[in-house]
């Protein structure tokens, strides 16, 4: 994380022992120049007014303003806002709407720290990060959207291997289903991580979702 410039943290999560327990294993990492709290919501969108983060971790179940919705209102403020949804369950449905909201990543908040790094350090450099759980959960409930809406920047093709990837299927077992070589696979997925600025699979399965090619 040393090629990272100092970047600041909001953390938003109505427990205190757990927010407060997470800014001081984020305090000691040498590239956090601030961190702020909040204990809800209504706190942490106020509080944007004085502070502006370059990274928010976001409660999901919080009393008042739910953690989906907050998201949502600060996105409409501030859209280029990295948001990073925090849970403590692999919930499909939660982990859907924070997508819909816009987050950039989603971890469970029984992960340790190297996690939380390498979350802050995919977001922080424009792409997406879940939780490994979260992800295979995911996986196993993907479903196929039975009217798909159009999307200009992929092809037929592409999308068909979007969904088979969002599937959890390798490029092989793509190619056999697709009968196509796979090279060409190989290349449809190149092709997509392009399209999609995304770095892995979590940032496809991000962008099926959000495009509703895949519903959870």
């Amino acid at each position: 994380m040393s090629d990272l410039n100092p970047f600041s943290v909001y953390l938003v999560d109505d427990h205190k022992l757990f927010r407060e327990g997470l800014g001081l294993l984020l305090g000691t990492l040498p590239y956090i120049s601030k961190i702020y709290q909040a204990s809800d919501g209504h706190e942490f969108l106020a509080g944007l007014n004085d502070h502006l983060p370059d990274l928010v971790f976001m409660d999901i179940d919080m009393p008042g303003i739910n953690g989906i919705e907050t998201t949502r209102k600060a996105l409409e403020k501030h859209p280029g806002l990295r948001i990073v949804a925090l849970s403590m369950y692999s919930d499909e449905d939660y982990t859907t709407r924070m997508i819909n909201a816009g987050v950039k990543g989603f971890i469970l908040k029984n992960s340790g720290l190297g996690e939380v790094e390498n979350c802050m350090k995919a977001v922080m450099t424009g792409y997406t990060h879940f939780s490994p759980e979260i992800l295979d959960n995911i996986l196993k409930n993907i479903n196929k959207k039975e009217k798909q809406p159009q999307h200009n920047e992929l092809s037929e093709r592409e999308t068909e291997v979007l969904y088979r990837i969002c599937q959890g299927f390798s490029n092989q077992e793509i190619a056999d289903m697709l009968k196509i070589s796979k090279r060409t696979v190989d290349k449809h997925r190149e092709n997509l991580l392009l399209k999609t600025n995304s770095k892995n699979t979590a940032g496809l399965v991000m962008f099926a979702i959000r495009n509703g090619i895949v519903e959870v």
